[in-house]
């Protein structure tokens, strides 16, 4: 069974993540938030739906990864303060 998914408008996700919908619009769609991973057009139309489940995980990843510093044996350390 498929986890049941939360689809946002622009301006619902705008509002989550405190960001404008033209930031949104211009900006992240189609450079961060990828279609068919990040947002969906139902019934191939025009309007965009976003899934909010993987934008909310993949914001958490990319902010823990930019936290990390290479070290030359391969590891990482965890440069958060």
């Amino acid at each position: 069974m498929k986890k049941e998914e939360t689809f946002l408008t622009t301006d619902e996700l705008a509002e989550k993540i405190k960001y404008d919908a033209r930031t949104i619009r211009s900006s992240l769609k189609d450079a961060v938030l990828i279609e068919g991973v990040h947002y969906i057009r139902p019934f191939g139309g025009r309007k965009i739906l976003y899934l909010w489940e993987q934008i909310q995980e993949d914001m958490c990843k990319f902010s823990m990864e930019s936290t990390m510093i290479p070290m030359s044996n391969g590891g990482v350390v965890n440069g958060a303060y």
